[in-house]
């Protein structure tokens, strides 16, 4: 999902405004059609100095820690999945459209597949509640916890007026426990979310973004039906200090746990939970800080970012939590330069802990290299 996103921002967001990404690509002019094909292959490799948390793409997974005390250390693997390729055109009305997917998992999946017109833009993109305002590029493709809002793409019908934007969306992974287990088979999603954020700049190097979600939980087994209000919201700046860059960003959730990143097991930490009959929702917060500057014919960058959340309520009323996700962190050190045009090498030393509720947590320490060609 992440990878060096600000790097590559002409290739990755052809998104609300004009599809600048073609500086990029190759080019075709049909007429009345103006389109572009653009992308990259990317390699990244990976060693895990303790055990094996590495996923597809080799991005570093909370979910694969363990407090194990006889884990095998010492891990290498590769691969290209993070590769791309996407279409984008323009017809000379005004209306555009972009298809454009990559191969994390082994086969084509679909990033984006959306249709933009004046204000609109209707389809599959990045969720309006998300920002790269306050994000710290990394080379882990899933990057750093407590980053800006939900991280992900998300279908949607957005309306856009300068740097304000409002959105109906499809309801991201609503994660209700029944009192059993998470992810119980009894969600429903009733209605879509709404969401709404507004980027600006307060002065000359200064750029801010804010934004908020709201949406509708519901537990429908055919006898028992319960619904709550979740909501969510994050603020993030970067700040041009001259040398140095700074990225922060401040995350709150209650109930909208899934659009915390990287909260719970891995992705999307507990968003309510039923007991009395009634549902009761699950608090949390998160976020980032980290600095980037230039050096040579690259960008230095570091970044730290936790989420943590509130189960002391949870806990008190089911007694079967022990052993969650109470808290995520990473940290990640990398250097990414530029040989040629077009052309980016990296490497990173990414840090992942968890501490689970009760007691208890796991570590782990991982070194990564990629090369990426765009076109």
């Amino acid at each position: 999902m992440i990878m060096t996103k600000k790097v590559l921002a002409v290739s990755v967001l052809a998104g609300l405004g004009g599809l600048s990404q073609s500086a990029l690509a190759f080019n075709i002019d049909a007429g009345d059609v103006q389109a572009s094909v653009y992308g990259y292959a990317q390699l990244n490799a990976v060693y895990d100095i303790n055990e094996d948390i590495g996923a597809t793409t080799q991005a570093g997974q909370f979910s694969g820690l363990t407090d194990a005390s006889n884990v095998a250390e010492g891990h290498f693997d590769a691969d290209a999945q993070q590769s791309r390729i996407g279409i984008s055109a323009q017809h000379k009305d005004g209306a555009k459209v972009v298809v454009e997917g990559d191969f994390r998992g082994g086969t084509f999946r679909i990033r984006h597949a959306y249709g933009a017109y004046g204000n609109w833009t209707v389809g599959r993109t990045w969720s309006n509640y998300n920002s790269w305002t306050g994000w710290t590029p990394t080379l882990d493709f899933d990057s750093t916890a407590g980053s800006p809002g939900v991280q992900d793409r998300v279908e949607q019908v957005r309306y856009s007026d300068g740097g304000l934007s409002f959105a109906l969306e499809k309801d991201y992974w609503p994660n209700v426990n029944d009192g059993s287990s998470d992810w119980s088979g009894s969600t429903k999603s009733a209605a879509p979310s709404f969401t709404a954020r507004y980027e600006g700049s307060a002065a000359d190097g200064v750029n801010y973004v804010v934004a908020g979600v709201g949406r509708i939980l519901t537990l429908d087994d055919g006898t028992t039906d319960e619904s709550a209000v979740g909501f969510g919201a994050f603020t993030g700046v970067d700040v041009n200090m001259g040398a140095v860059t700074l990225h922060a960003v401040v995350n709150y959730s209650d109930g909208a746990n899934a659009y915390l990143y990287r909260s719970g097991g891995n992705f999307g930490g507990t968003d309510a939970y039923l007991h009395n009959g009634d549902l009761e929702t699950v608090s949390a917060w998160g976020g980032s800080i980290g600095l980037s500057t230039k050096i040579g014919d690259g960008d230095f960058n570091i970044v730290y970012g936790k989420v943590k959340m509130d189960l002391d309520d949870m806990s008190a009323d089911l007694g079967n939590v022990g052993g969650n996700n109470e808290s995520n962190t990473n940290a990640f050190v990398n250097y990414m330069w530029y040989p040629v045009d077009n052309v980016m090498m990296g490497v990173e030393v990414g840090y992942f802990k968890s501490d689970y509720y009760g007691g208890g947590d796991a570590d782990a320490t991982r070194v990564m290299y990629s090369a990426q060609y765009s076109f």
